[in-house]
């Protein structure tokens, strides 16, 4: 048997349709026999009236829909009947009626029979049309649900209905609340409006669509400045509108329900059918409520799509009224551009708020953000109201750094003025200064240090790499460490030799041997530097602590191994220092010990210098500190070791001769001999205690002679001149003997 589905056309009137209904016997408004009957409930009164009022009932002259139905072949032998009531919009008069359709058939209106079984019941009518009002239909449909007589609303809209275990019977013909509201909250984000009012009615539909109207809202961060609660009946202008809105269907007797839930139609060309919670795929029309010359017109703009939540709109002309909604300013606060983020005030809607600019590192770039992001700080920053994050820049002490170039320039100056000095000791090898120096061999090793130590320093500039970073400390420190221990031999054999002390002097000999100890010392710096490269070897390392660049830079990998390399050239210089110092009264041309001291004293106030100023720097500039320090240290050592030989090879040459070089030593011989004859003299009479006398000459002339001829000899030991005769030196005494 085909199904249809056609509109119910009631055309009615009303007597004086503000008059109230009174009692039961006075709603029912049109009846009609037939083979399959259908109810029907309609707010055609707004309320009841007390016992003393007499209302006048409801009469609808005809239902053209059914009447077409029954006039045609569609359903034939089958004709169909209707009882419609006038609910008055009251909850009660409404259930008084389903009851009359629950009684039995053919049976008085008000028995119903209650039975655990309904299956072989008959009840009076087969389906129900309406109520209107979600109220009125909630109540009705749990009535209906006992036997699950099917109920299809033209306008109970609440979201309540859709739920099938409550409501297992009831469809409608018009969507849920759920996809009104949903559609009223894209409306006004797509608006730009997040400050609004709510007018709802004081009944279930309209505290329902209320509550999640704002539950919707707030997903979109739209703020509700007021909500008002209206009486849920206004006047009776709605009572026709209400009842031309009424759809009814017409379904076949045998399982009516299961039947209706999937039947679909077309109207128009548009498809409709009940979904799953009993639903209507209608959707909505927007209209625009607009005053043009002091009367009120309505305009459909656009059609909302409940499928897939959009509007849909057909003309150009309602575009352009959409768009000018845009230009209806209602918001709390003025929007937040990218750069800024919203900061709650005290209000108690998150609508109205205070828009503040992101602080560094942090970024924006949408309008209205909330909070403002946060940039990746390892390799991203982000200036004060930023709309992105910028890549950080890679800084190192480049090449072309002014800086870089300056100590460049220094370093090559060293390493140029190192050669020269090495080409001025070639050429003036066989002379007094040069030999006092501890000969060509020696000059050639600590010239050599000085020439590594100027070119450790192009290892801290440039791009960082493992390979620089491990090499430039390592061969610093063991280049020093060479230089220092050659510079430390030559110290210890300057006392060796002016030391009168027969004890000490057996000591020092002992000691005093070159090779064995400059290897010794510079191989101890060896293991240092060859365990620190094992364990903890310096390596590349970004610094991301700085807000706009990473630095790339070198870390020492171990803190006491760098440390303990620096501070073992320390120890060996403080030795040298001391030896040096106990030298420093030879004679002027040829006090070398005396410049070693200056060197050392250099060395040793750069070097504390560097300690706190290395620990407090950091940047890109850090590397050229030690730079810095190395060349001091450097320069200070070659110019007190070297230059002061350099400037009597080319300025005083008179004073480079062996004939020069020998009167030096018996003029400083004779002065030091008389010091030392006096200083012993009066040493032996103390220890004596024997009454002073003059002491004899010919025993002031021997401590004389004797001290004259130990000079000579070590200065001829100092300077390598095996040719030069000295006097014979007389066996060795006590000096207190003299």
């Amino acid at each position: 048997m085909a199904l249809l589905i056609i509109p119910i056309t009631c055309f009615g009137s009303t007597l004086v349709t503000s008059q109230p209904c009174q009692t039961p016997d006075d709603f029912v408004a049109a009846t009609s026999p037939g083979h399959i009957m259908i109810g029907g409930l309609f707010a055609i009164h707004e309320k009841m009236l007390p016992s003393e009022d007499y209302p006048r009932r409801p009469e609808i002259q005809k239902c053209v829909g059914i009447e077409m139905i029954n006039n045609s072949t569609l359903l034939s032998g089958v004709k169909l009947g209707y009882e419609i009531y006038d609910t008055c919009t009251e909850v009660t008069v409404a259930m008084a009626a389903t009851l009359r359709f629950l009684s039995k058939r053919n049976c008085s209106r008000e028995i119903v029979e209650f039975k655990c079984d309904y299956s072989s019941y008959m009840p009076r009518v087969k389906a129900v049309i309406g109520a209107g009002y979600s109220e009125i239909t909630m109540a009705v449909s749990r009535m209906l649900n006992l036997q699950l007589m099917p109920q299809v609303s033209y306008e109970s809209t609440a979201e309540i209905l859709s739920d099938k275990i409550r409501f297992p019977s009831f469809l409608r013909t018009v969507p849920s609340d759920f996809y009104q509201t949903k559609a009223m909250a894209h409306l006004i984000q797509k608006s730009g409006w997040n400050w609004i009012g709510i007018i709802a009615t004081d009944d279930d539909y309209g505290r329902l669509a209320l509550n999640t109207f704002a539950v919707q809202t707030a997903a979109n961060n739209v703020c509700i400045a007021f909500k008002e609660v209206l009486p849920a009946f206004l006047s009776d202008d709605t009572i026709e509108i209400r009842i031309n809105e009424t759809l009814e269907k017409i379904i076949a007797e045998a399982q009516l329900l299961d039947v209706l839930k999937n039947v679909t139609f077309t109207d128009e060309g548009n498809s409709f059918h009940f979904d799953a919670h009993g639903d209507m795929n209608t959707g909505y029309d927007v209209v625009l409520w607009k005053e043009i010359d002091g009367h009120m017109t309505i305009t459909k703009m656009a059609q909302y799509d409940l499928r897939n939540d959009v509007f849909i709109i057909t003309d150009q002309e309602t575009k352009n009224e959409f768009r000018n909604l845009k230009q209806i300013r209602s918001k709390c606060s003025k929007e937040c551009s990218p750069g800024q983020m919203k900061k709650t005030t005290r209000s108690q809607h998150i609508c109205c708020y205070e828009c503040v600019d992101c602080p560094e590192n942090h970024y924006s770039n949408q309008t209205d953000m909330d909070h403002c992001l946060l940039c990746n700080n390892e390799t991203h920053w982000a200036p004060v109201r930023s709309t992105r994050c910028f890549e950080k820049e890679v800084e190192y002490l480049n090449w072309n750094d002014s800086l870089a170039i300056l100590l460049l320039a220094l370093s090559l100056l060293g390493i140029i003025l190192v050669l020269a000095i090495g080409i001025i000791f070639t050429r003036n090898l066989n002379t007094p200064i040069v030999k006092s120096s501890g000969g060509l061999l020696v000059c050639y090793v600590i010239l050599l240090c000085h020439v590594l130590n100027f070119a450790s320093t192009g290892f801290f500039i440039g791009e960082p790499q493992d390979f620089t970073c491990k090499t430039r400390q390592t061969v610093f420190g063991m280049s020093f460490t060479l230089c220092i221990s050659c510079i430390l031999m030559k110290s210890l054999k300057i006392l060796l030799a002016f030391s009168f002390d027969p004890k000490l002097q057996n000591f020092l000999k002992c000691l005093y041997k070159p090779i064995p100890i400059i290897f010794t010392c510079t191989g101890i710096q060896v293991v240092i530097c060859t365990i620190w490269l094992i364990f903890a070897a310096p390596a590349v390392e970004e610094n991301v602590s700085l807000p706009r660049v990473i630095i790339l830079e070198c870390e020492e990998g171990s803190i006491l191994a760098f440390g303990t390399m620096l501070g073992y050239i320390a120890i060996l210089a403080f030795i040298c220092f001391i030896f040096a110092f106990k030298g420093r009264k030879l004679p002027e041309h040829y006090n070398e010990a005396k410049f070693i001291t200056f060197g050392m004293l250099i060395y040793f106030i750069a070097w504390i210098t560097f300690i706190p100023i290395y620990a407090t720097t950091f940047g890109k500039y850090l590397p050229a500190v030690e730079i810095i320090v190395i060349l001091i240290s450097n320069y200070g050592i070659l110019c007190c070791t070297f230059f002061p030989k350099c400037y009597i090879i080319l300025c005083k040459q008179e004073a480079n001769t062996k004939s020069a070089f020998l009167k030096m030593i018996y003029s400083y011989s004779s002065h030091t001999a008389s010091s030392l004859a006096i200083s012993h003299v009066s040493l032996d009479s103390t220890n004596s205690n024997i009454t002073t006398t003059n002491p004899s000459s010919s025993g002031k002339s021997a401590a004389s002679q004797e001290s004259k001829d130990l000079q000579a000899q070590a200065f001829a030991h100092i300077c390598g001149e095996n040719a030069i005769s000295v006097p014979k030196i007389l066996p060795r005494k006590r000096i207190s003997s003299i």
